[in-house]
């Protein structure tokens, strides 16, 4: 993969650096929070070369794989070196700009996402020493009353013991707001003074303060730092500019903490509370029943980033027991299993490209990274979906009636299995090797059995064999034809999108080439997508630019869905108030899967609904 090249068209089609409020990766993606998410091309993004998927879940996630890392520094150094580009130009840039209106579910998503995911490198990495530890430890290479066991135990717990500090760190950044104010705010409550005059019995005001050790708590720092941002911003707004430098962060200090004491810190920690007391009352009312259920969706939460509302359920339930019984007992089945599809499959196929991608993605699913077996492997094939969710609902329920119990928050794989280790439980970790095989097995026979390729290849056979003779397109528009390199939009120009034609219009219509499928009408109508009977996609595009233009201009004739004939009419645009505007009218249609046909393009300048200017035959197999 060309890291930069792929960095470039992804930073193009999500709408350039100016649209970007927020950028950051997780194991998998690129996640970017936009300011207007109407300007990111998902099907544009979806035909770079090293992307997976694109999904549009309040932020935009354009999935990489285990070359995330390579292709986030290159957009890293694109934006010019900062990697959370929620600079002044882009604040400023998101106040001039009409936001959209985002539903709750979308923004509460974004938030715990924003809030949470950046912790992920911290809790696993210390969660990965202790489950480390815990297996030297039941191998007698440490000894676990040696100090140093206890030294490096407590390295690995530090991460959790001050999480409160990381989530105002990362709370704060989501709210752009100062991060170290935020984050004396948090840690007042932490302070070792503090919690000894806590424990005494405290009063403020003559209100008595609830005696919480607020260390591995999660809400309490949310909560703090949601009211600290409040607080910033009316302060910054009344307070003048000479005294601001202190004033600001005094003043938000001094109501900032003593609410938090006495209300919004209870109410964290009774949340946090609550949340572990709900799950483990469901655990004790369904038991298994719970495990498997969650195990058998994971796929489909995973697919929209929906898993990570769990997040803090499992940092709170980890923060009050010390232990976990739902989402890691969960994970592990729904991994694994992951990992026993995409091995079939590789087994299976005769694909050469879908059994490499198989593999690479089985191995990081055993290891507990399932992002890329969800998009390049199980989301392709409904069958193999299936089989991996009967596999998961099958390990879960394992896992839930044996009481699997996980002791470090990491995701479950085959290199993480030490984290299910227990003193007081022998046999916790022998069940989960068990839940292990299990998985594997019942997802590798049945991905094995049900996920033939043999009806998509007959299909594609048969799709070539209709296109026996070659395929010609008449022109789509009237006008004066140009070669496609001299389109002015790189995109184009250099082919990156396919191969096709460019026609400078004498007349605001844009007809169907052939008979097809309207499959795309882009939301600002200056662009549209066919297919036709036997698979070729074919992308109109009118203008250079023209997007701006926020659909003015332009009449679609069509909707998608609708069956088109050759020379149907399919837009109409207003010619003379494009170019009156400034705008490049030249009309672009192109074959965007490329992999599949040989396009032949005529030698034509004046061109009119009649004229053939492109022949398109399928490529040998």
């Amino acid at each position: 993969m060309n890291y930069k090249q792929t960095a470039a068209e992804v930073l193009k089609h999500v709408g350039g650096k100016e649209n970007i409020a927020h950028f950051e990766h997780c194991s998998t993606r690129l996640r970017f929070t936009l300011i207007d998410n109407s300007k990111a091309d998902i099907k544009r993004l979806e035909s770079i070369p090293g992307v997976i998927a694109v999904k549009m879940t309040g932020q935009c996630q354009v999935v990489i794989g285990n070359e995330v890392v390579e292709v986030y520094e290159a957009v890293h150094q694109l934006l010019g070196g900062s990697p959370n580009p929620n600079s002044e130009s882009a604040a400023a840039a998101s106040e001039v700009k009409p936001k959209e209106k985002r539903k709750l579910g979308s923004v509460i998503l974004d938030f715990i996402v924003g809030v949470f995911q950046p912790l992920i490198p911290a809790i696993a990495g210390a969660g990965m020493l202790k489950s480390l530890l815990l297996l030297l430890g039941l191998m007698h290479v440490l000894n676990p009353e040696g100090q140093t066991y206890k030294i490096l135990f407590q390295i690995g717990d530090a991460a959790l013991y001050f999480l409160p500090l990381l989530v105002a760190v990362t709370t704060a950044n989501k709210l752009k707001v100062n991060t170290l104010v935020a984050l004396a705010a948090v840690g007042a409550l932490l302070l070792p003074n503090m919690t000894a005059m806590l424990g005494e019995g405290a009063q403020l005001f003559g209100l008595q303060i609830k005696s919480i050790a607020y260390a591995y708590q999660v809400f309490p720092a949310i909560l703090t730092v949601l009211l600290y941002a409040q607080m910033e911003k009316w302060f910054t707004r009344i307070s003048p500019k000479v005294i601001r430098i202190f004033f600001v962060p005094m003043m938000s200090l001094l109501i900032t903490v003593p609410i938090s004491l006495l209300i919004l810190g209870p109410l964290g920690y009774t949340l946090g509370e609550g949340f572990s007391a709900i799950i483990l009352t469901l655990f004790d009312k369904v038991g298994w029943i719970a495990v498997a259920l969650l195990a058998a969706v994971l796929p489909l939460m995973v697919s929209v980033g929906m898993h990570k509302a769990l997040i803090p359920y499992a940092l709170s339930a980890m923060g009050s027991t010390g232990k976990e019984l739902l989402y890691m007992p969960a994970s592990l089945a729904h991994n694994i299993a992951e990992s026993g599809a995409c091995f079939a499959v590789a087994v299976r196929t005769k694909d050469r490209a879908l059994r490499a991608t198989a593999i690479s993605a089985g191995i990081s699913a055993l290891f507990g990274i399932t992002e890329p077996a969800l998009y390049g492997v199980t989301l392709q094939n409904k069958k193999v979906l299936g089989s991996v969710m009967v596999s998961s609902l099958i390990g879960g329920a394992f896992t839930g009636i044996v009481g699997l119990q996980a002791y470090v928050l990491v995701g479950p794989g085959l290199a993480s299995l030490s984290m299910f280790i227990s003193e007081e439980l022998p046999r916790n970790i022998i069940n989960a090797v068990i839940a292990l095989v299990i998985s594997f097995v019942v997802a590798f026979v049945s991905a094995f059995i049900l996920g033939k390729d043999h009806k998509a290849k007959a299909e594609e056979r048969q799709s070539v064999n209709q296109l026996t003779e070659a395929k010609e397109f008449k022109s789509p528009v009237i006008g004066e034809q140009i070669p496609l390199s001299e389109v002015k939009d790189e995109v184009f120009s250099s082919k990156a999108m396919g191969e096709g034609i460019a026609v400078i219009p004498a007349k605001g219509e844009l007809y169907a080439p052939a008979d097809g499928k309207i499959e795309v009408i882009y939301s600002r109508n200056h662009a549209m997508a066919m297919r036709t009977a036997n698979g070729i996609e074919l992308l109109f595009h009118v203008g250079i630019d023209t997007v701006r233009l926020r659909g003015k201009y332009f009449e679609p004739q069509v909707q998608v869905g609708d069956e088109v004939k050759a020379g149907d009419l399919l837009l109409k645009f207003d010619l003379e108030k494009i170019i009156e505007e400034g705008y490049d009218p030249v009309t672009i249609a192109i074959v965007t899967n490329k992999d599949k046909y040989k396009v032949e393009v005529a030698d034509l300048k004046q061109v009119n609904r009649q004229d053939t200017l492109m022949i398109v035959t399928a490529l040998e197999n």
